[in-house]
């Protein structure tokens, strides 16, 4: 599966990908989350200037999932990674993390990190086998403070949340 920066005409791509993707959620009652709205397609956007989104593409190059990240604390913070339930398993999330590892090592940023769920099984513990290791709050910099207070406001703390980094 190749993975490539995501064009400007395939933005609402990305939000049927994780609106797809969310769904998964309700099975687990999580049914806030499978209804919860994608980001806005300027926000997307945003990410796509900054060199930060990246899709993986079908033989046909329809994306099937995506990836963005963001500058946090001195590293990239993934601030969102799906993968279209129709090409889950295929170790897709995990080619799209590699590049950003790739893509930051790069750049000489030492490390990757995000928040996610704790007891999701495609969360926490799916993170940790692509490296990811849970990192303690009372180490959180001034950006992943923020992230998790905005994360708060959002209504997301109502299960347990974790932040998790990746050295590079």
């Amino acid at each position: 599966m190749r993975i490539r920066p995501v064009g400007i005409d395939e933005l609402p791509l990305l939000q049927d990908i994780e609106r797809a993707a969310g769904l998964c959620f309700r099975g687990i009652g999580m049914p806030e989350i499978a209804e919860d709205e994608p980001l806005p397609v300027g926000e997307l956007a945003r990410h796509r200037r900054n060199g930060l989104a990246w899709v993986a593409v079908d033989p046909a190059d329809v994306p099937v999932a995506y990836l963005i990240a963001e500058p946090v604390d001195g590293n990239l913070h993934v601030e969102q990674v799906s993968v279209h339930p129709d090409h889950a398993r295929r170790a897709v999330g995990r080619r799209l993390l590699s590049h950003l590892a790739e893509h930051a090592a790069a750049d000489g940023i030492p490390a990757l990190t995000l928040t996610t769920f704790a007891d999701v099984p495609w969360n926490a513990p799916y993170y940790a086998r692509c490296g990811f290791h849970l990192l303690d709050d009372r180490l959180l910099g001034p950006g992943l403070r923020e992230i998790r207070r905005q994360e708060a406001l959002h209504g997301l703390d109502r299960w347990p949340r974790a932040c998790m980094r990746r050295d590079l």
